[in-house]
């Protein structure tokens, strides 16, 4: 994983490892970094894969306590450290469309039967070199194989407002960002009908390791 330039926005092919990391939301630099493998790289597309076991970058608390389990009045006001941790459980297949402000995630039981997309809601993503760079903006939807979809964390979404780390103008780009997802849901739009559950990995490939320098700034090339 490299940081040489890729001229014109180049193309990664299937099975290059890249990262996949999010920003702070409200401070500087990152706080979730996951390496992963290319499963396409097209105009209209990436995919990649998160394979079970993938040492990751992950914000906890400056205790160490997990996020999920502090209570939502102060989880976003105590201070934060970051541990490196394995991904656990099945791995994540995750799509994404350029400018599209959300990207889908495929989550599958043990012995691959499919259980859910998950459309995370978040910035449009920056492609660099190494992978791509994004900042999660908190609301998300499941969708099951029957098509029908729920929303997720309404409460962090509006605790985040509440102790600002999203402005107004941005909470309702965020929400018409939701809406819109929910259009693509409704319409069985690209990617839920085009056969995702059914894909396996490359048996092949390795495991991508964290590099230490994880958390480079590099230029970023394209959107």
């Amino acid at each position: 994983m490299n940081d040489n330039d890729r001229t014109g926005g180049g193309r990664w092919a299937p099975g290059e490892q890249i990262l996949w990391r999010y920003r702070a939301n409200g401070g500087d630099g990152f706080h979730i970094c996951r390496p992963v493998t290319v499963v396409e790289d097209s105009a209209d597309l990436l995919a990649v894969w998160l394979a079970p076991g993938t040492e990751c970058v992950k914000p906890v608390l400056a205790d160490g306590t997990p996020l999920h389990r502090e209570p939502l009045a102060t989880r976003y006001t105590k201070p934060r450290t970051l541990l490196r941790d394995r991904w656990l459980g099945t791995g994540v297949l995750k799509l994404a469309r350029p400018g599209e402000p959300w990207s889908v995630w495929l989550f599958w039981e043990r012995g691959w039967s499919f259980r859910n997309w998950y459309v995370n809601l978040e910035q449009p993503r920056t492609r660099w070199s190494g992978g791509v760079d994004s900042e999660d903006h908190y609301l998300d939807l499941s969708v099951y194989p029957d098509r029908s979809w729920r929303w997720h964390d309404e409460d962090e979404f509006a605790r985040a407002r509440e102790v600002g780390l999203m402005n107004a103008a941005q909470a309702a780009s965020v929400r018409e960002a939701g809406r819109r997802a929910v259009r693509v849901i409704e319409a069985w739009g690209h990617p839920f009908p085009d056969g995702w559950p059914d894909w396996r990995p490359d048996p092949a490939w390795p495991v991508p390791a964290l590099p230490g320098d994880w958390d480079r700034t590099p230029a970023h090339v394209s959107s």
